[in-house]
């Protein structure tokens, strides 16, 4: 299976080219890294080829590679991870009024900011017994559409960090009725279109990190558009990247893609029956709640800070817990041995066979919005202790990371509910940046 990219850097490098320009290690061993890393690590140059140039290069070869694999028009590779592929979706929604899913990373939140965006907050059910956000309602998605004809795009997170789907064709349906691009973050999605029929089918544009769910260098991802050209999205995604986008990356992402649809799709295909069995042996999350990454292990406790702090003294690191929470990423990485040695200290914590407890979590209070969040970004500030900040209006994220989803946005208002939900999640920042 062909990888032009990454053969034109090899048969590059093995010509041993005199390397008068970037980068500046000049293809010589990096101290501390493998010398293959430096070796494919070039810049822009005839047989390398341009990232965000407009001929027909091995890079570009790659992308249209990975866009008929994906089922697209187009495909972007991403330097910058999933933040710069939200910048650019938002750059080209066509529409100064976004509906936006409420739970979002605050790439979307900088990105409306940025780019001067107008938010439409689209709420999710609230699966109050498992204590998080369900799917988008493409009913409610009609609803805002109907009411906000103005709007032109619909921005939402598929799947969340709990591992929590929507579907993605029933609501691009609903969009394009209405004449509006629909907009998928990604991020944590990478890995699906190997276990079935791709889940973001019907999306205009759709960001997903290799990184995160893939074995692939941090900050990896790629952009898929749908009636929207190589070109528009080089354009596009030029003014959020680097003008110096790392070889070594995009090779990874080329040499990937024949080893996915080879042994990789039979590798996730058995990472997402390992996790069909902690699901059935722990109180975790399952898809009789709601239709679910059946890679994500999300697992339900009333004591979430004492599981994660127990399985860390036993050197095993979950991706984030909350107080009724603890998520662990499993990927094709993750083997019978990677498996047992969690279920072990799970059962060292008495949590094999445990009824899942209800959880006491409600949904987040939705803030009023005050002022953009282009205006909150460049008003004058001061700090105040978080304690003190009701009443205030947030110039900054208030957002417990992982996941990254603010619970008030730059520009709305601190009240009360807030500050008394961000203490139930024990959200331990002490202080926080406001408006004057």
């Amino acid at each position: 299976m062909s990888t032009p990219l990454y053969d034109a850097l090899t048969q590059f490098a093995a010509q041993n080219p005199l390397r008068m320009a970037m980068p500046g290690h000049k293809g010589k061993p990096i101290p501390g890294l493998p010398a293959e890393y430096a070796r494919l690590d070039f810049t822009e140059l005839p047989p390398t080829g341009n990232l965000y140039g407009e001929d027909m290069d091995c890079i570009a070869q790659a992308e249209q590679a990975w866009a008929e694999t994906w089922g697209a028009d187009s495909c972007l590779f991403l330097t910058g991870g999933s933040t710069q592929g939200v910048h650019t979706m938002l750059m080209l929604s066509g529409s100064d009024t976004i509906l936006t899913d409420r739970v979002s990373h605050r790439s979307i939140h900088t990105g409306l900011a940025l780019l001067d965006k107008k938010p439409i907050w689209l709420t999710r059910p609230w699966l109050s017994h498992v204590g998080t956000a369900g799917p988008v309602e493409p009913e409610a998605v009609e609803a805002e559409l109907n009411a906000h004809p103005e709007c032109r795009a619909v921005c939402v997170t598929s799947p969340t960090y709990y591992g929590v789907l929507s579907d993605i064709p029933a609501l691009a349906e609903v969009c394009h009725r209405h004449g509006a691009k629909l907009l998928v973050d990604g991020a944590h999605g990478a890995h699906l279109f190997l276990l079935g029929e791709n889940p973001y089918r019907g999306a205009d544009l759709v960001t997903v990190s290799a990184h995160k769910t893939l074995p692939a260098p941090g900050q990896s991802a790629l952009l898929f558009g749908n009636g929207i050209t190589l070109d528009q999205l080089r354009q596009a995604s030029l003014i959020f990247a680097t003008s110096s986008p790392s070889y070594p990356m995009m090779a990874a992402l080329d040499a990937l893609r024949p080893w996915l649809l080879a042994e990789g799709k039979q590798r996730y295909q058995e990472t997402a029956q390992m996790v069909a069995q902690l699901r059935k042996k722990y109180p975790a999350l399952t898809e009789t709640d709601t239709q679910l990454d059946p890679t994500r292990f999300t697992l339900c406790t009333e004591n979430g800070d004492q599981v994660e702090k127990f399985l860390q003294a036993h050197h095993i690191w979950p991706e984030m817990a909350d107080s009724e929470h603890i998520v662990f990423i499993l990927t094709c990485a993750d083997g019978v041995e990677e498996v047992e040695r969690l279920e072990q200290a799970l059962d060292a914590f008495g949590l094999h066979g445990k009824i899942r407890p209800h959880s006491t979590v409600s949904a987040p209070p939705l803030p009023q919005s005050v002022c953009t969040p282009r205006e909150a970004l460049f008003a004058p500030k001061e700090t105040v202790d978080l304690a003190q900040a009701a009443g205030r209006i947030a110039a900054e994220q208030i957002a417990p990371y992982p996941p990254g989803v603010p619970i008030a946005a730059p520009g709305e208002r601190i009240d009360e509910k807030i500050l008394a939900y961000l203490e139930q999640l024990g959200y331990n920042k002490m202080k926080t940046t406001v408006l004057w």
